[in-house]
This record gives structure tokens, sequence and C-alpha cells, in this order.
């Protein structure tokens, strides 16, 4: 079993906000044959089949910098291991669009993190998703609290299909492909014609019309 983790704050207010990236993800992922949201561990809960793997995803409640409450009382019931557990949240040092994934490590200043890591430990997986930073430290609060703008609609779409179409390589361990199938979404191939480009026309040449011409033209060309 698996538990995949969307971080984000709870209210309609908040809910297209960057720092709810995290919940915009699981919300995608349950639209494909999820059960419907309940309430449960201090947050939402519901759950389905990834593969053959069994996910609970959860969104807690509890506001980002108290996520940890939540994510430690749902691992514990279903007696899970920090190894079982995924988190999906906004990443400042990503460019806009940019996946990673990373397991263990520091919190980087991430309020959801920083209380996931004293509920449960470091060593839980990560999908880290970019949103870019505003350029100063002191701007970071209100830029992770503010909507996505209109401009980051394309993007942000692609992305989100881009982790409907490889979250069953995450389930079942295959980061690499997982991270392929959203560069697809996000960078697809460029069409091929199957069209040669035509060859340029080889020059005018002189000499082909020179020898068109009679030899009694040519000589009396010598002598005008």
């Amino acid at each position: 079993m698996k538990l995949f983790v969307g971080l984000g704050n709870p209210g309609r207010k908040y809910s297209r906000n960057r720092h709810n990236i995290g919940f915009m993800v699981v919300d995608r992922i349950a639209e494909s044959g999820f059960s419907p949201w309940k309430s449960k561990f201090q947050g939402q809960i519901s759950e389905g089949r990834i593969g053959s793997e069994k996910v609970i995803l959860l969104k807690p409640a509890t506001f980002m910098n108290l996520s940890g409450q939540s994510v430690g009382e749902a691992m514990r019931f279903y007696k899970l291991t920090p190894d079982d557990v995924t988190v999906f949240h906004d990443e400042l040092d990503l460019a806009p669009g940019k996946v990673r994934l990373k397991t263990g490590g520091g919190h980087a200043g991430h309020n959801g993190l920083r209380s996931i890591h004293q509920h449960i430990g470091l060593d839980y997986h990560r999908v880290r998703l970019g949103i870019g930073h505003p350029g100063h430290k002191d701007k970071v609060a209100r830029y992770v609290l503010h909507d996505f703008a209109k401009s980051d609609e394309d993007w942000l779409q692609d992305l989100l299909r881009g982790i409907e179409e490889g979250i069953g390589h995450l389930a079942a361990g295959e980061g690499a492909k997982f991270l392929n199938a959203i560069a697809l979404r996000l960078n697809p191939p460029r069409p091929s014609t199957g069209q040669r480009k035509p060859k340029p026309e080889a020059p005018a040449s002189a000499a082909p019309e020179a020898e068109s011409r009679t030899p009694l033209q040519r000589l009396k060309d010598k002598f005008s």
C-alpha cells in the first residue's frame, strides 16, 4: 500500500494558490477511478488502485504548517513506513513546470515538509513541483499564497496531465519513467512530415547554351 500526500491549504480561497499545487495533483489522480473524498485523519482521503498497488490519497486539512499531524496519523493507522509515503509539494527552487524526485534530506524552509519531518522523520519520498521563485525572500510568502497567473495555465495543465499519465510508473517505483511521461507532455517531440527538402536547382551554365549554337553562329561570334 502507498500513501500519496498532496500539500496545500484547505478552503476555496486557497484552491488556485501556487502553494496548493500538491492538492491539485492528488485531485487529478483521484479523477481516475478513486473513491469519493471523505474526512479522516484530520484531512480528506480517497482510496483506489494504481496498477496492482493500493493507494491512499491524502489532503491534510490542518493548514500547511501542521500537515505532519495528518500524515503521521494516516501512516500509523495503515501501519506504513516512511518509505511507503510520497509527498507532492511546491518547490521554489525549481523553474515552473520542472519536476524532481527526492528521498530524505532537508525541508529547505517549506513549512509543510518541516511539519512532516517532525512527525514521521526524513525518509519519505517527495515529488518536487517547480513553481519558480519571486526573486527575493521577502516576497516568498505573498508569492506562494497567490493564485497561478493566466500565463501559467498551459504548462500547469500539461504538468497535471503528465503526472496523471505517468503515475503508474511512480506507484511501481519507476521514477525515471514517471519523469519521462511528464517531460513528453510538457515538451512533446516535433512531428516529422516524412518529406525531404527539395534539392536546390543547379545554377545556370553557359556551356549547354553554347553547345546548342551552330558552327556558323559560333564563327560569327568570333568576329562580332
